[in-house]
């Protein structure tokens, strides 16, 4: 560990992988589609954690003929290792013009890739799968994930690159990035203000979040904020909400 400390081997290496990924994913493609605005993850596993997680996005967007676009995830994950944490997930969708629908599913492994703290900031990696229910078109995508702390606030960066294919969809891809600055007032209250720039997307906001300890392991994270669109080609306001229960 020492001569990882010393060098920065795994911090390189990470990186070293993530360009491995956007070299693969942009070699023949072009840009995708839609907003890439929705949860910030941190390069962070806890040993032996599970956690049932629900988040919706809703899109309220002016220019959009079929009206608010509504999204909902809901999910479970644990931990493996303490390094590597898998999720699965339903997606559901509906808006003004469709009634609820099931869009989607999708897979994630988080690498934790970093002791926190061993470094000048913390890394991580993000892997993603989905596929959509009634079409076949798939998508897949890895993000670098670092984090680092000043005193009491904490500054967190996600930078995708997301690649469709399918025989429904001409093959495309896109990057996007995710940039949070939290300020952690308590255990309970932490305001924050997030950015996202994509090939669709510009949007910026406050969001607050907290967790509620429940004893033991038990706790009750959530998180609520609002994003607006800084351009024509994003939704005016994106509304976010997360409850993730940890046991």
């Amino acid at each position: 560990m020492m001569i990882l400390k010393e060098t920065g081997f795994l911090p390189r290496a990470a990186l070293r992988l993530f360009m491995l990924c956007l070299l693969f994913f942009c070699q023949d493609a072009v840009i995708a589609d839609g907003s890439s605005i929705d949860k910030i993850y941190h390069p962070y596993v806890q040993p032996e954690e599970r956690e049932i997680e629900f988040r919706s996005i809703i899109e309220n967007n002016s220019d959009a003929d079929s009206g608010d676009e509504r999204v909902y995830r809901l999910g479970y994950g644990q931990s493996f290792t303490d390094r590597w944490f898998g999720e699965v997930y339903l997606i559901g969708a509906e808006n003004d013009d469709r009634s609820f629908r099931l869009e989607a599913y999708e897979v994630e492994a988080l690498w934790q890739v970093t002791e926190q703290g061993e470094f000048f900031a913390d890394w991580g990696m993000l892997f993603e799968l989905e596929k959509e229910h009634s079409e076949d078109v798939m998508e897949l995508s890895a993000a670098l994930l670092v984090e680092r702390e000043w005193r009491r606030w904490t500054g967190t960066a996600n930078i995708y690159v997301i690649y469709e294919f399918g025989d429904d969809i001409d093959n495309e891809s896109e990057t996007a990035m995710a940039l949070q600055g939290r300020y952690r007032y308590s255990r309970q209250f932490e305001p924050a203000v997030e950015l996202y720039l994509g090939e669709d997307t510009k949007g910026l906001g406050p969001v607050v979040m907290g967790s509620l300890p429940l004893g033991g392991r038990r706790q009750l994270r959530w998180e609520g904020g609002v994003i607006f669109g800084l351009d024509s080609g994003t939704p005016d306001q994106t509304f976010r909400v997360l409850f993730e229960y940890e046991f």
